[in-house]
């Protein structure tokens, strides 16, 4: 089973990117959630083009999901220029940053999603790039070859990664904004549902929005996928309007339960009551029991488990906590722990 095979996977689907594209919020006035990164962004814009400055190279980072790209798309229509795309894996050699960088006008946003999956040489060019604004440049070979340097525009680097931890200290220290994003409470993914239900031309009331975004694991992105799900059931199925009761009935069919939790983490939780006495159990040993790669179980589907206090890890192994047990309406074994690791009677 692979991540994008998954409902709720946090990962873009083929064919999302047009979609995403038609109800992603182009101001900061119209993004919701993130209060702080928001409040902060406003104030470096608006000093930045107080003095007539592009913005400092910024980092945002954070789980999939959550508007690193939007933010990205923001930060040039709030400092009114242009914005250049790519991602890490693409920028296989020097030479294709260096044409990127070479073609960039003054002020203008460099996006480079999966900032960590650069390659060293690569990096090496992005260091004098984002610090002096010059490009070095070997021409020649052997004895024979010199380094040339050529003035860049002064422009904007903005830089998304899921795994901050893998950036290097001389990339990550070149940033002058750094921005955590967070999961999304309830309230404001119902206001996003709302909100992309009416772009969207889906007729929806409060309850509706709010049980599609009670099953969004606190992701955007998830919310919008199922509300667009929830729409074609409602157009089939119903008369066109989501409620909660049709939300409820669409959302169970698509195996999306009240927790946001899909077959793979249900069945990766059981797998651990049924089969471990609720643990601890090592990774392996599961992989085995439900037929999933190791790194299928570390990098999908325990991330949002752990989040949601489903299951932790110990030295010893996985274990489910209380809150699992009671999840799945069974009796917690009497040596259950519960999220902070204490063993209740």
């Amino acid at each position: 089973m692979l991540e994008h095979d998954r409902l709720i996977a946090a990962a873009p689907e083929q064919g999302e990117v047009r979609l995403d594209h038609a109800i992603r919020p182009k101001k900061l006035r119209d993004y919701i959630g993130q209060p702080r990164v928001r409040e902060q962004l406003e104030i470096f814009i608006g000093a930045a083009r107080l003095r007539e400055e592009s913005l400092d190279h910024t980092l945002v980072f954070g789980p999939p999901g959550l508007g690193k790209t939007t933010l990205a798309n923001i930060i040039a229509t709030e400092m009114g220029v242009g914005l250049k795309s790519t991602s890490g894996p693409v920028l296989e050699r020097a030479g294709d940053l260096a044409a990127m960088l070479t073609n960039l006008e003054p002020g203008d946003v460099l996006f480079i999603d999966e900032i960590h999956r650069l390659s060293p040489v690569v990096e090496e060019i992005l260091y004098p790039a984002m610090e002096d604004f010059q490009l070095d440049i070997m021409i020649g070979e052997g004895p024979a070859a010199r380094s040339i340097k050529l003035d860049l525009p002064r422009f904007t680097l903005v830089g998304a990664t899921t795994r901050a931890g893998l950036l290097t200290s001389p990339l990550r220290d070149r940033f002058g904004i750094v921005q955590r994003l967070e999961f999304y409470n309830l309230e404001e993914l119902t206001e996003i549902v709302s909100r992309s239900a009416r772009l969207l031309n889906v007729e929806t009331n409060e309850e509706g929005a709010i049980e599609v975004a009670r099953r969004s694991r606190g992701t955007p992105r998830i919310a919008n996928r199922l509300l667009r799900r929830v729409r074609d059931y409602a157009d089939i199925k119903g008369d066109g309007v989501v409620n909660a009761a049709l939300a409820d009935a669409a959302l169970n069919m698509l195996n999306v339960d009240h927790h946001g939790l899909d077959h793979m983490d249900r069945r990766l939780l059981l797998a651990m009551i049924d089969k471990f006495d609720g643990g601890p159990v090592g990774v392996d040993s599961l992989s085995a029991a439900i037929g999933e790669e190791r790194d299928t179980i570390e990098d999908v589907i325990e991330p949002y488990l752990i989040q949601q206090g489903l299951m932790m890890r110990t030295p010893r192994g996985r274990m489910v906590t209380r809150q699992a047990w009671l999840h799945f309406d069974r009796v917690p074994h009497e040596q259950s722990v519960d999220v902070e690791g204490e063993r209740r009677p």
